[in-house]
């Protein structure tokens, strides 16, 4: 078993505290959080910019190691992740993770294409985590 980790620590309470959230491999060292920029546009990150980031990279590395299965060695692949935050009640929830893909594979047709992206989109580990719908759309070029 594979195990990451991430922490978050936040000082002072709600609107006005102020949090700072770091990663075990320490590409995150103390990035800044808060209600500003996850409510607003302040200089920092937030929980669901950091899903987006694990969704997007996830569904295009297990969708790169189903076209490397499927016999396809060269191409490019470029995913975003948008995460929704809606409210719900007194809170919110992540109701959404919408994926675009652009991807140049030579030598593949549209529907095989689209049977290994709509597989690697339902079966890389983030998308079975997120219990959200999740959307893909994808261009091939």
């Amino acid at each position: 078993m594979i195990v990451r980790s991430a922490s978050a620590h936040y000082s002072g309470m709600g609107k006005d505290g102020k949090g700072s959230v770091s990663t075990q491999s320490g590409v995150l060292e103390g990035q800044p959080y808060g209600f500003n920029t996850r409510f607003a546009d302040g200089k920092g990150t937030n929980p669901e910019e950091l899903v987006a980031a694990a969704h997007a990279a996830c569904f295009t590395m297990a969708l790169s190691f189903a076209l490397a299965k499927a016999g396809y060695a060269d191409g490019e692949l470029d995913t975003t992740a948008k995460v929704s935050l809606d409210q719900e009640g007194e809170g919110f929830r992540i109701s959404k993770s919408a994926l675009t893909l652009t991807a140049s594979v030579p030598g593949i047709d549209e529907e095989e294409f689209g049977r290994i992206a709509d597989d690697a989109k339902a079966n890389c580990p983030v998308s079975k985590l997120l219990n959200a719908e999740v959307t893909l759309e994808r261009t091939l070029k």
